[in-house]
């Protein structure tokens, strides 16, 4: 089933994860116990990232090209056949072509896979490649690329060309995007990616729900109204006071950083305590969906779950 459709089919909030594909040499169980302890509470639908090759050198100054994390399409594919469980897989337009692209999306509709996240993804894009395939400069001509082949168009002309069937999502932001910081610029580009065919939205992480009801208030008055689902993540490391703001650009209330660090040792308890703050707000708000991002690690998101359905 489609995002949209389990939004327009639920009149409760339902919570929804995303995972990340194992390290390249580690195992695929981590994801499989992750999935089996999650479907129990009866996801709607589980992202799972995409990440770029990266190159780098080795011992003899060769330039090798890998990924860091391979597995996206094929963890979609288990999710999604083996747990019965819809999956979102992310597709990114930095450090992938326009041909990869286009083959990810034949090999997802293989698979019954009918969710899309169009996101830039990590790296600056190029243009043109050296070997003249080209790629999509931005988030906005990925979700083009995706909306030309579900009105079958492809790359190239194929004659009696079948059509996929894809729902398409973005990634908003309600801190403002850190490349732009411009809010008019931002508001601009979501209009052209619903014109080109995306039907919901998904938010970066943010630990103030008022960022998330602002930015709400000013998209419904720019007169847009896909479904903006809101995005959480449990502070569950000592790190993360610090590392979550200088990684993805969001600020963490100084409520929530000064009594982390003042009992460090209960970190994961106040962050889970702290979402479950978030998310009973947002459920009586009416939300569609809470998005988590687990970072593989649900430990402290049972404990949010069992509070709910307990």
């Amino acid at each position: 089933m489609k995002v949209i459709d389990h939004i327009k089919n639920s009149n409760d909030t339902q919570f929804s994860y995303e995972i990340i594909p194992p390290l390249r040499g580690k195992g695929i169980k981590i994801v499989l116990d992750m999935v089996e302890s999650l479907k129990k509470f009866n996801p709607p639908f589980i992202d799972v990232t995409s990440h770029a090759s990266t190159v780098s050198l080795n011992k003899h100054g060769k330039k090798t090209k890998k990924k860091k994390r391979p597995g996206t399409i094929s963890i979609c594919g288990i999710i999604q056949n083996r747990f019965n469980i819809d999956t979102v897989a992310h597709l990114a337009c930095n450090g992938f072509t326009k041909e990869e692209t286009e083959d990810a999306l034949i090999e997802l509709s293989f698979l019954g896979i009918e969710n899309i996240l169009a996101i830039s993804g990590d790296g600056n894009p190029k243009k043109v490649l050296n070997n003249g395939k080209t790629i999509n400069s931005n988030s906005l001509e990925l979700v083009h690329q995706i909306q030309n082949l579900k009105n079958g168009k492809y790359l190239t002309d194929i004659a009696n060309s079948s059509s996929i069937e894809m729902c398409t999502g973005i990634g908003v932001y309600p801190e403002n995007h850190f490349y732009s910081n411009n809010f008019e610029k931002e508001i601009s580009i979501i209009k052209q990616k619903i014109e080109a065919g995306a039907e919901y939205a998904v938010t970066q992480m943010f630990f103030d729900n008022q960022k998330y009801f602002d930015f709400l208030e000013k998209c419904r008055k720019e007169n847009i109204t896909i479904p903006i689902i809101p995005g959480i993540k449990i502070l569950d490391k000592p790190k993360q006071i610090d590392s979550l703001e200088e990684i993805f650009h969001i600020s963490l209330p100084d409520e929530l950083k000064n009594e982390a660090k003042e009992n460090i040792e209960y970190i994961d308890q106040i962050g889970a305590n702290w979402a479950i703050r978030q998310s009973e707000e947002l459920i009586n708000a009416g939300v569609p969906v809470i998005h988590y991002y687990l970072m593989n690690d649900t430990s402290c998101m049972l404990n949010i779950l069992n509070y709910f359905y307990k």
